[in-house]
């Protein structure tokens, strides 16, 4: 067995772990917090034994359009979450943590964005995104995508990644007759600083 195997086994090992830790906490009188603790701890693991499936999946030659596929989102979304880039300044690896806030700031953008309340939204655009951008054209957009694929069905998962200073969201928006990707690029203020709606054509 190699170093590999050996390491994915100890993931697999935490994750059955876990999750019987959380079995118990609700078929025995358990307080709530313990309950949400050990269901933490099951999220934490299986974010691990995610990564480990994707490293292995790169280690056997799946593509990162392939891996993105598989989790519903874009190539780059999938490699920005779970690829190891180096920084070619130094060599080494770059941090990949993102702002503690960044899962709750882009669920509520994305949900004021794909409810249409967009006077709200211009207050969180950065100075040149506001200079290029008013109700009318974001109206614009989203309306096209809904003349194309019908009404609007809900939004997949938020997994904010970090691009150099900013932080990235690249969320797929479900229609009734189609899918459409709505990339969102938060500057180190936490304003938007990037807006990319479009089809989800050759994800």
């Amino acid at each position: 067995m190699d170093g590999s195997s050996g390491a994915d086994d100890s993931v697999a090992l935490r994750v059955a772990d876990t999750a019987r830790r959380l079995i118990e906490t609700f078929n025995r009188t358990a307080s709530p917090g313990d309950a949400v603790t050990a269901a933490r701890e099951l999220s934490a693991a299986a974010e691990a034994a995610l990564q480990a499936a994707v490293d292995r999946a790169r280690a056997a030659g799946q593509s990162w359009r392939d891996i993105g596929e598989v989790l519903g989102t874009s190539r780059q979304a999938a490699f920005q979450r779970f690829g190891h880039p180096v920084d070619p300044r130094t060599g080494e690896p770059m941090t990949r943590t993102v702002p503690r806030d960044a899962v709750a700031r882009a669920t509520d953008f994305i949900g004021r964005f794909t409810e249409g309340r967009w006077d709200e939204l211009l207050d969180d655009l950065g100075d040149v995104m506001r200079e290029r951008h008013d109700p009318d054209r974001l109206a614009g957009g989203w309306a096209q995508l809904v003349g194309m694929f019908g009404s609007y069905q809900g939004f997949g998962p938020v997994n904010p990644v970090l691009a150099g200073d900013d932080t990235m969201v690249d969320v797929r928006l479900d229609f009734e007759a189609g899918e459409a990707m709505l990339l969102v690029r938060f500057d180190r203020d936490g304003k938007v600083a990037g807006l990319r709606l479009h089809p989800s054509y050759g994800r």
